[in-house]
């Protein structure tokens, strides 16, 4: 019998345990009222102890939600029942025995997901048990169908120990044909019995043949790792029945296929005898690379020689034909050309090189996905590797709760092995709001996930599919689809007035218990008989269902509860799933929809908000994505990542598996990550300010795919986990000499982790190495931090991240087949803990986190600098293009909003010009051309500067009546012919081999001159204060729309109007070049001697700078056309100006002395 109490201050709450001898230990408790206190025994889930034990996990506080005098003590008989056992032993016998665990679950579960894990700087790691408002239902009893062949009787059972479904009249054929064998496993049945109501076998008997089960141990490697149960599996397993086929296999046909070495007739019983394998797939590759057909990219390559030369010959008659009338115009005409000539050879070269790719998703299903019980997979589980899913938003005002659902909702609903998924949003804001619509969105997803799987939807996110308008029957055969869309449609209605309707709701709420607060704060003044005229302080806190305080940001913002200033929050809203389906039940009073063929098991699901403080620089989303690595690597260490913005969704269900394809293929071990073009909805059908970017996405990354690899953008990639932890690949090769001709192939896989003093560089170990362990894991700590769990994961990372054996690289270990396909540790606290404990403010302090692991810090645009560095250590990436969008999301159609989300990327640009990570600095590992696409990036910004001065260019010639040349000559024309013509053909030919619209390209050439003259001056001058004057640059967070409602103008906030300083340079260069061609029209008419070449360029000149302009100027008119009151001020302004400086230097007549001109 045990004691449990508060291990800091005496607790109202005592809970006495006793079990039996045989026991194996104790296990935590929930009270039945509010106040809690947790067990801190050996094999507790709450103790530091546990099954993830050792390390940082001991920070463990158990809290009340009262403080009373009261002393309340139970004592807990626990019988030593089937169903009433410790974790370890639930666990050991659900592995051991050969039966589904159908409704077995964790014991801990419950208290898990219904307990908010907080913690930080200063403060110990509490959990804060919720009250549940109903106690949850029991799991549904599943029903599984008969496999086999032919039959669908859905009144089945596992007669055989390997774990094959029968019926029962299937059963009695097979006992009755030759003895009785299993149609699974091909050996004898044990026990044949043809009464279905056989007593089930002891506990022990399931137990003699167990699976490798993992060892408990305070080490990481020992209980997350896969790899241990190949390193030191159980003694007792049987290995002759999984390793040795029986004389129940057969050739094909009518063939007997005796083993090497017998003679055809003899040894027909002989064990050893297997069939070939006529029809082995497994060496087809998952992906296929398809370039570009000669006849366009040779014809592409050889225009981009040209107009090279047709550049330089220009250039070259330019500046030796300089314009003796005019010397300030054509000193600036030169400048401005020569820079847009080199800017547009930096732009042109990465793009020699384009490529295309296809997957095969039918080879990897075959590859990975057996169709049931084999000999290495004898429970027919999923091989394919855990993906961890990170979602991230910051403001529930500006990033709506109801998007930021719909993307969960499509990701629990992926087409992707569900044991296999887990899925974390980080909630930088800390809001309730957030926290509350991700816990309506799990309870929609038991409706909307089934519904999904049952009828194949298209897309999976319930606003999109509702939204669709197309006809929602189109290929659907199932009689029951239309009463089943019904029902959830109507369920999702109501789904989303809960959603809406959660700020007011906790509003008031909230104001409802700071009313009884400050009632009862006052009755107490009275009670004290303090001054009743003294003004009470009671905060303004906001307030849970369950009449707590929220442990996050509050709508006051009260000290320590502020966006800025809060502890850190771990909710696990689903636990994770058993590895083996589990289908659901007929529709009933608690059942909508028929879900007895579908699997309804959901992925977990984690809410995370890391901790803040003011003392703490908390790196933006960088540091946000960080946290999220590392509590993802204790509770569910998939060995890949997907990054997705809280507005993009999940388009296609089989994104993940066409992105596996890529890492689990020949050679995937150097891949990075995987990027997937970035696709819009709810953008206007003229697409004004180039809001789906094709350019970039479909022609830019595709030709860096055939590269090195494409940029990470932000959102929308799968990465390899250790890749983000700052490790080398196995192997990379080093370009030297000029434009890097030289090649040289390094092998950079060591056998310790060491770091380089070189090239600051970190080797990855073979896991399966033990020499040096403890230097190993003491240089880790260094780079990683303190968290023992954290570091032990990150092998199992690796070894989760690796190709099979027949695939793998030189250099480089393997993994065998169905190595992965085992059930998942289930979570305790102790995880949890230790979670918190590595998502807090002061956890990265003398760490590597930002500077070489994770994400990096030092800049705005943190996806392009961890894209960069990664491809600086050798590593490759892949740009994945689905037939069916993978992701989409939604992109700003506000004129200001579109502004100053360039802004943000153009200032990150800057801040990469003058930083190390400058690709002026990269390694050898780096090719020329990618170094070329990274230089590019770092100084486009800068081309603003020049693209200001020619857009003023035009204006000053009319009013001057001068021209950049002498004269519009025939060299001077055929020069502008050569070069336009060479533009627009590489332009077709783009179109052409990337599948863009011209429409799309022009929309580009447009929105780049709109940039150019805007935001991309604003960045450089704010990027040089920052690295001159180390002024700080504030981030500002793009506002996401959800969808409009019925009624509502789809595009409302395109026609919107909002000032900006930004607009100010584009609505000056359309005024000055509209009031210069009026000028310059006027004086060549009134002009005795009238130059009408001059006009004629200066005029082509001022309408080819207008036409860029025109999407700005239809912006500022809004929806009825008419021009907001600024824009006359600064018309009034601009003329004033223009008259004075005109009347200023060309005087009228009789009027010649200048410095005689003053205002009135």
């Amino acid at each position: 019998m045990g004691l449990i109490d508060s291990p800091s201050r005496s607790s109202p709450v005592k809970i006495t345990v006793t079990s039996s001898p045989t026991g194996g230990g104790c296990h935590g408790l929930t009270s039945p009222i509010r106040r809690h206190s947790l067990s801190a025994c050996q094999n507790s889930p709450l103790s530091g102890k546990g099954i993830r034990g050792g390390g940082s996990g001991g920070r463990y506080l158990s809290m009340s939600k009262e403080s009373t005098d009261e002393f309340v003590a139970y004592t807990v008989h626990i019988p030593p029942t089937p169903d009433n056992r410790t974790i370890a032993d639930s666990q050991d016998s659900l592995v051991g025995s050969g039966r589904k665990s159908y409704g077995v679950g964790n014991p801990s579960d419950g208290y898990i997901k219904d307990t908010i894990f907080t913690g930080g700087f200063n403060s110990v790691t509490k959990a804060h048990v919720r009250k549940s408002l109903e106690e949850e239902e029991v799991m549904r009893k599943c029903k599984t169908m008969c496999q086999m062949e032919g039959c669908d009787e859905k009144k089945a059972e596992a007669k055989c120990e390997c774990g094959y479904v029968i019926c029962r009249e299937c059963y009695l054929d097979c006992v009755g044909i030759d003895g009785g064998y299993c149609p699974g496993c091909k050996e004898s049945y044990k026990g044949i019995s043809d009464d279905e109501s056989d007593e089930p076998k002891s506990e022990a008997k399931d137990q003699a043949n167990p699976l490798p089960s993992r060892g408990g141990g305070g080490r990481m490697a020992k209980n997350f790792s896969l790899v241990q149960s190949f390193k030191n599996p159980n003694q007792d397993f049987d290995h002759n029945r999984w390793l040795f086929e029986t004389k129940g296999t057969y050739g094909y046909g009518n063939a007997l296929w005796p083993s090497d070495g017998q003679e055809l007739g003899r040894g027909i019983d002989d064990r050893s005898m297997s069939p070939p394998d006529f029809s082995d797939r497994r060496n087809r590759p998952l992906t296929r690379k398809i370039g570009i057909s000669a006849a366009i990219i040779s014809p592409y390559r050889l225009l981009m020689v040209l107009r090279l030369g047709a550049l330089a010959c220009f250039l070259t008659w330019r500046i030796s034909h300089p314009n003796h009338d005019a010397m300030w115009l054509w000193i600036m005409s030169v400048v401005c050309e020569v820079w847009f000539a080199i800017s547009w050879l930096l732009d042109q070269l990465p793009k020699l090189c384009p490529v295309k790719r296809i997957t095969n998703l039918t080879v990897l299903k075959e590859r990975f996905e057996s169709s049931g019980p084999n000999l290495r997979n004898p429970k027919g589980l999923s091989d394919l590797p855990g993906i961890d899913v990170f979602v991230s938003t910051a403001d529930a005002e500006k990033e709506p709760p109801l998007v930021t659902a719909n993307t969960i909702l499509s990701i629990l609903a992926v087409d992707y092995p569900v044991e296999k998924v887990a899925c974390y949003l980080s909630d930088d804001g800390g809001s309730l709001v957030t926290f509350e619509a991700l816990a309506e969105a799990a309870s929609f997803a038991r409706i909307w996930v089934p519904f999904c799987k049952k009828h194949d939807i298209e897309p999976r996110n319930p606003e999109s599919y509702f939204g669709q308008k197309r006809d929602p029957l189109k290929n659907k055969v199932r009689l029951d689809f239309v009463r089943d869309r019904r029902r959830v449609k109507r369920e999702y209605d109501e789904f989303k007035v809960r959603i809406n309707a959660l700020p007011e709701s906790i509003r008031r709420r909230s104001d409802a218990y700071n009313t009884q607060q400050e009632l009862r704060a006052k009755r107490k003044q009275v009670e004290l008989g303090e001054d009743l005229s003294e003004p009470i302080k009671v905060p303004k806190a906001t307030w849970m269902s369950d009449g707590t305080h929220w442990h996050g940001t509050w709508s006051s913002a009260e000290e320590g509860h502020s966006r800025g200033d809060h502890e850190g929050i771990i909710q696990i809203m689903l636990v994770p799933p058993n590895a083996e389906p589990l289908y659901g039940n007929e529709v009933d009073e608690k059942n909508m929809i028929d879900t007895t063929d579908v699997d309804v098991r959901l992925p977990m699901l984690v809410y995370v908000s890391r901790e803040k403080r003011p003392s703490f620089d908390h790196n933006k989303k960088a540091g946000a994505m960080n946290a999220l690595v590392r509590a993802s690597a204790i509770m569910s260490n998939g060995a890949f990542i997907l990054n997705l913005d809280c507005d993009h969704y999940i388009y296609n269900s089989l994104a993940m598996r066409e992105g596996m394809c890529f890492m689990l293929d020949k050679g995937g071990d150097r891949i990075c990550y995987v990027q997937f073009p970035q696709r819009f909805e709810g953008i206007d059908p003229n697409d004004r300010y180039a809001n789906h970017n094709t350019v970039f996405f479909d022609v830019s990354m595709r030709a860096l795919d055939g590269l090195q690899g494409p940029m990470y953008v932000g959102t929308g990639c799968i990465f390899r986990r250790i890749a983000l932890y700052g490790f080398s690949p196995p192997r990379a090769t080093e370009h030297h000499g000029w434009f890097g001709s030289r090649k040289t192939r390094k092998l950079l896989r060591k056998p310790n982790i060491q770091k380089d003093q070189e090239d600051d560089e970190m080797f990855l170990p073979m896991i399966d190495e033990k020499d040096d362990e403890e230097v190993s894991r003491s240089l880790l700590t260094k780079q990683f931090g303190n968290s023992v769990p954290l570091v032990d994961s990150i092998a199992v990372a690796e070894f989760g991240g690796r190709l099979l054996h027949e695939l793998r690289g030189k250099g480089c270990q393997g993994r065998p087949a169905g190595s992965l396909a085992v059930q998942r540790e289930p979570l305790d606290a102790s995880a949890l803990a230790e979670a918190v404990g590595v998502i807090s403010c002061y956890y990265e302090d003398k760490t590597e986190w930002g500077k070489r692991v994770g994400w990096i810090y030092g800049s705005i645009t943190e996806d392009v600098v961890t894209g960069y560095r990664m491809h600086n250590r050798g590593w490759r990436s892949i740009y994945c293009v689905t037939k069916r969008d993978a992701f989409r999301g939604t992109a700003p159609i506000n004129l200001t909003d579109r502004l100053i989300q360039v802004l943000r990327w153009a200032t990150g640009s800057v801040e990469i010009f003058f930083s190390r990570n400058n690709a002026l600095f990269a390694s050898p590992r780096m090719k020329f051309l990618q170094r070329v696409a990274y230089f590019n990036v770092g100084m486009y910004p800068f081309t603003s500067i020049f693209l200001l001065v020619y857009c003023v260019l035009p204006a000053l010639s009319l009013f001057s009546g001068k021209f950049i040349v002498q004269s519009l000559n025939v060299t001077f024309l055929v020069f502008l012919l050569a070069i336009t013509t060479t533009l627009c053909m590489l332009a077709l030919l783009e179109i052409k081999w990337s599948g863009i619209t011209l429409h799309d390209w022009w929309r580009n050439e447009q929105f780049w001159l709109i940039g150019g003259t805007s935001a991309h001056p604003a960045a450089v001058v704010q990027g040089l204060l920052k690295v001159i004057a180390g002024v700080d640059i504030s981030f500002t967070l793009t506002s996401k729309s959800a969808a409009p409602d019925d009624g509502e103008d789809e595009f409302a906030e395109l026609y919107e109007f909002r000032w900006t300083v930004l607009m100010i340079p584009p609505i000056t260069i359309i005024l000055i070049n509209m009031i210069a061609i009026a000028v310059g029209t006027f004086r060549t008419v009134y002009s005795p001697f009238p130059q009408w070449s001059k006009l004629l360029g200066g005029v082509f000149f001022s309408f080819w700078v207008l036409s860029h302009l025109y999407p700005f100027a239809k912006g500022l008119m809004g929806k009825r056309g008419k021009v907001p009151t600024i824009v006359f001020l600064w018309s009034a302004l601009i003329c004033i100006v223009v008259s004075l400086l005109a009347v200023y230097v060309y005087p009228p007549s009789g009027h010649q002395d200048f410095s005689s001109f003053q205002f009135p």
